[in-house]
């Protein structure tokens, strides 16, 4: 396979791992809004497995570094098919995304809003 064939393919496997995570956390308020507590809960088990990838690898993900033999392109999207703005800022977006998600999901189960 050719550098840029194996680039392709990891940015191809590398968007749909983040589609499906980003699905999870989207998901998770819409749950807590439809008073699925337990499903939101076990949504936020499924990323928190991928919070604690990330912890493990200096808060990178594992496919940027396989991405890295294929290319010398540095780009925030470079390793994913993203906008890169949205690269740029994924952590941040989908971190407050999922932290309000546990908050949501925590207050609900506590009974609040009445």
């Amino acid at each position: 396979m050719t550098p840029g064939a194996s680039l392709r393919a990891v940015k191809i496997i590398h968007t749909v791992v983040w589609a499906f995570f980003a699905g999870c956390v989207i998901a998770i308020p819409i749950l807590c809004l439809l008073r699925r507590y337990s499903q939101a809960a076990m949504l936020i088990g499924v990323v928190f497995i991928e919070v604690l990838i990330l912890a493990a690898n200096r808060l990178r993900c594992p496919l940027t570094t396989v991405a890295t033999k294929y290319t010398d392109d540095r780009r925030d999207n470079f390793d994913i098919y993203l906008p890169e703005w949205v690269a740029r800022h994924n952590k941040l977006i989908f971190g407050l995304l999922y932290l309000a998600g546990i908050l949501l999901t925590i207050a609900g189960w506590a009974g609040w809003p009445g």
